[in-house]
């Protein structure tokens, strides 16, 4: 056929079978005759997937007509379900099903579909040395029959995209199965209308979405929907299953449903039947059961947040490949950033863990669980050259915005052994939050104007910069609250939840501070309970930002936590509001409230929009004192858990008393001790191992041990007892030094009472009389531990008078920066002399408080008072 001149339109029929393909490519390659070769290939792969499309979705009789014209090619698919829209999806780059259309829309020139009587045809043409004609597009087919509007509650979105993309994989490969009711379970009629419904709900989804604001993690829609469908939707619920169960079983290519997606569709079908039927809807964030954030987080996944966290981290897809990583995961492991991405993640385990890990990935791929998921596991890492580095893992599964599921893997450094080697991580770089300047915020006056990018970027900027001013956490959000009630709203709110997940407001803040005198109530908030359906509830459970633009009266109110709200904006005069989440690494944190009470001036999305990019900043910045106040209280418990029990003595007092630094998170290596000694002696011990941090801690819980150890054994002198200390540490802690003073107290329950002692390196003992009379017993200083055992020490022998107080002290207790030994020393014998008569339990705790206030070190304190008899 020449291609200067037309062809007659040639058309062909093909049945609603999946042989009809290759047919409907042959014919298209046939009647082209003498059109460019490129062209041809293109026509035959458009048209290979709109026939496709009609065998799968519209399952009639298939016509093809085509017709060529001076190289221009044109394509008419049809068939006879008019009924049965166009879904166009987007093609998202690892989205195994839904490209066709996609396909078309980029290499045709000009594409469209129209319905007529009986009648749905999809077109397409080429022009390939011609101007492109217009394209009219893809319509969406208006379904027939009557509709209702079924409302969809904080729909978790990229949760939502996840759920359609697995569906859609699952049921067009049960239909394109051989056997499917033998392979799947899943009866061929059932599975029919299945596919139909399906697609109705991606039709329907589609054109909800369109236009509407995506601003935070959740989004709510209302969705038109055919009221006749409920049946046909309990149909799809039932494949579902089937084909999920196929597909845990391995007899699928489709794997199975994580199980945050299989909840999220159930949730999804729950709704249709139940408000088709005339139910209330229940929104996904107060869904009894539904899987939280601890193992999988509903805002997107970001490469570019792995790359900004100061925690080492990786991520991997499903297939356990590396598709991102930080520079402290590759300083830790030592390997380089490029050098990581695309190799398997069994490079980071060690050999004889790997048949364990990928056991559990492939588990984890077929049944979407896993017992590390969501937990913090200890376990050791591979670096590069082989050797081990302990951490803790963190598992946690994200969705990207591209469909895919990624698991995103923490390496929290662990403690090694003293002496031990391991490539040191970055500092924890200052947290900083990503600004997209691309969409303007409403300004607050006048509402009319759109504020420019350098006044959104200003907001942003002040908001972070309120919040780094202080280390206080709860000054700072009532900054950050200053700050907005100063540009965008009249008042503003900030809302906290504990480890308990139970709520707290921590600070209301006014434009006009007279404005709270009517009483705003501080503190604990009522429970988040099942009955709590009202926004906040569903704020604090992850939904928003919340535009509410027509708030209700607090007599509307279905819960406790839902009436304390309404009654605050109804005695503050809201008018409008928007109510976002928190949202840190693992949870939700609480919530950030903006009202305004000006009814001629509402909140806009553009404004939720806003607010939605400020709470990043502000969750980052909660999220890392909760953090930094988490691993603080952890290091006590570390330190406390270190300390002894003090011995119970007859006709001695005994206390101690342990502050860890308030400037700091780490443990350190004070330490203090007291023991009965096989001759009836009492044992005191006081140190401070040289460092701040947990190598310090384990060297230090090594040297009291050892030194335990030693005093039992040989019951000698304190020097000789710091003598072997000292030689020991040398032998098998040799970059460790520590100071310490050891005494015994020797003599009879009613004494007198005498004290032996030695020190290495440490502060003297102070020795108060009842009268306030106090000196410090110094005659028996020596060289610290881990210098030189070669050197002789001595030991001193004190009396120690009856009710009189013997002190050990580490130096936190009275060293300041910038002042001389000599004078703190002095304060100290000040205090200590006032408090000479004082019980022992407030001599402690007194000199603690009045000396231990500004201290930027550890404090440990020993003190030990002889108590005759029936004194």
């Amino acid at each position: 056929m020449d291609s200067s001149s037309p062809s007659a339109i040639l058309s062909r029929c093909f049945p609603s079978e999946t042989c009809s393909v290759p047919l409907a490519r042959r014919f298209v390659r046939s009647a082209l005759r003498g059109v460019a070769p490129e062209v041809v290939d293109t026509a035959e792969l458009l048209t290979s997937e709109l026939v496709t499309n009609a065998v799968l979705h519209a399952r009639t009789e298939v016509e093809v007509r085509v017709w060529s014209h001076e190289g221009q090619v044109r394509v008419r698919v049809g068939d006879s379900r008019p009924d049965r829209p166009l879904v166009p999806r987007e093609a998202r780059p690892y989205a195994a099903t839904g490209r066709g259309l996609a396909v078309v829309e980029e290499l045709a020139s000009s594409h469209g579909a129209h319905v007529g009587e009986g009648r749905k045809t999809v077109w397409f043409e080429l022009w390939p040395k011609a101007p492109a004609p217009p394209t009219s597009g893809w319509e969406c087919v208006p379904m027939y029959g009557r509709t209702a509007t079924v409302t969809l509650i904080d729909m978790p979105y990229i949760v939502f995209r996840a759920a359609q993309q697995h569906i859609d994989e699952m049921l067009r490969e049960l239909m394109l199965t051989t056997r499917v009711e033998e392979r799947a379970g899943v009866p061929s009629p059932e599975l029919l209308i299945a596919g139909d419904v399906a697609d109705v709900i991606s039709a329907c989804m589609t054109s909800a979405l369109e236009g509407t604001v995506i601003g935070g993690a959740t989004v709510t829609l209302g969705i038109a929907f055919p009221l006749d469908a409920a049946p046909a939707v309990d149909t799809l619920r039932h494949v579902f299953e089937r084909g999920d169960a196929a597909a845990q079983l391995g007899a699928l290519l489709t794997l199975p449903a994580p199980p945050h997606v299989r909840s999220h569709y159930h949730w999804v079908l729950d709704q249709l039947v139940t408000q088709l039927s005339g139910g209330p809807p229940t929104a996904w964030t107060l869904l009894s059961g539904a899987p939280d954030a601890t193992s999988v987080e509903l805002a997107p996944w970001d490469a570019g947040d792995v790359e900004d966290s100061g925690v080492p981290t990786v991520a991997a897809d499903d297939d356990g490949r590396i598709i991102a990583a930080n520079a402290p995961l590759a300083d830790l492991l030592g390997w380089p950033i490029d050098e990581l991405i695309g190799r398997p993640l069994t490079v980071l385990v060690p050999e004889h863990l790997r048949e364990r890990h990928r056991a559990g990935f492939a588990a984890l791929r077929l049944t979407g669980r896993s017992r590390l998921m969501g937990r913090s596991i200890p376990l050791p890492a591979l670096h590069r050259d082989g050797s081990l580095i302990h951490v803790r893992l963190h598992v946690q599964s994200q969705e990207a915005v591209d469909g895919r599921t990624v698991r995103v893997g923490q390496f929290m450094p662990r403690a090694t052994a003293p002496g031990e080697e391991r490539p040191a991580s970055r500092p924890d770089p200052e947290s900083s939050v990503r600004l997209h300047t691309g969409m303007a915020a409403a300004p607050r006056a006048g509402g009319e104007e759109v504020t420019g990018a350098w006044e959104r970027l200003t907001l942003l900027a002040d908001t972070i910069s309120a919040l780094s001013s202080t280390l206080d956490l709860r000054e700072g959000l009532r900054r950050v609250c200053q700050v907005l009630t100063q540009q965008m709203a009249d008042w503003c709110v900030v809302d906290l939840l504990d480890e308990h997940g139970d709520a707290e407001r921590v600070c209301v803040v006014h434009r006009e501070p007279r404005a709270l005198s009517v009483g705003v109530d501080l503190g604990r908030l009522p429970p988040v309970s099942e009955n709590a359906r009202g926004p906040l509830a569903r704020v604090l459970n992850g939904a928003g930002p919340l535009l509410i633009t027509d708030i209700p009266s607090p007599d509307q109110a279905e819960s406790a936590l839902d009436a304390r709200q309404l009654r605050l904006f109804e005695q503050l005069g809201a008018s409008s509001t928007i109510m976002a989440p928190l949202r840190g690494r693992r949870e939700v944190l609480g919530a950030l409230i903006v009202v305004r009470a000006d009814r001629n001036d509402p909140f806009t999305e553009q404004d939720a929009l806003l607010v939605a990019d400020l709470v990043k900043g502000i969750s980052l910045s909660v999220d890392n004192a909760r953090l930094h106040q988490h691993t603080r209280t952890t290091a006590e418990r570390l330190q406390r858990s270190l300390l002894p029990r003090l011995p119970h003595i007859p006709s001695m007092e005994i206390t101690a008393r342990y502050a860890p630094s308030s400037t700091t998170a780490q443990v350190g290596g004070d330490w203090f001790d007291a023991f009965t000694l096989p001759d009836g002696d009492t044992a005191l011990v006081i140190g401070d191992v040289s460092g701040h941090d947990l190598n310090a801690a384990v060297t230090m819980s090594q040297l009291r041990n050892m030194l335990r150890g030693i005093a039992v054994e040989c019951q000698d002198s304190p020097a000789e007892v710091l003598r072997r200390l000292d030689l020991a540490t040398l032998t098998l802690y040799p970059n460790s030094t520590a100071t310490c003073a050891y005494a015994v107290v020797k003599g009879s329950h009613d004494g007198p009472w005498v004290v032996h002692h030695s020190s290495a390196g440490h502060l003297p003992l102070l020795l108060t009389s009842p009268n306030g009379d106090t000196h410090y017993l110094d005659a028996a200083a020596g060289l610290l531990i881990g210098v030189d055992s070669t050197l002789p020490r001595v030991t001193v022998r004190d009396p120690l008078p009856a009710r009189s107080t013997l002190l050990m002290f580490t130096d936190g207790l009275i060293e300041r920066p910038g002042e001389s030994l000599s004078v703190a020393m002095s304060r100290l014998r000040r205090h200590t002399a006032a408090l000479a008569q004082a019980p022992l339990d407030v001599f402690c705790d007194e000199l603690v408080l009045s000396l231990g206030a500004g201290s930027t070190d550890d404090i440990a304190l020993l003190a030990l008072r002889p108590t005759p008899p029936g004194a």
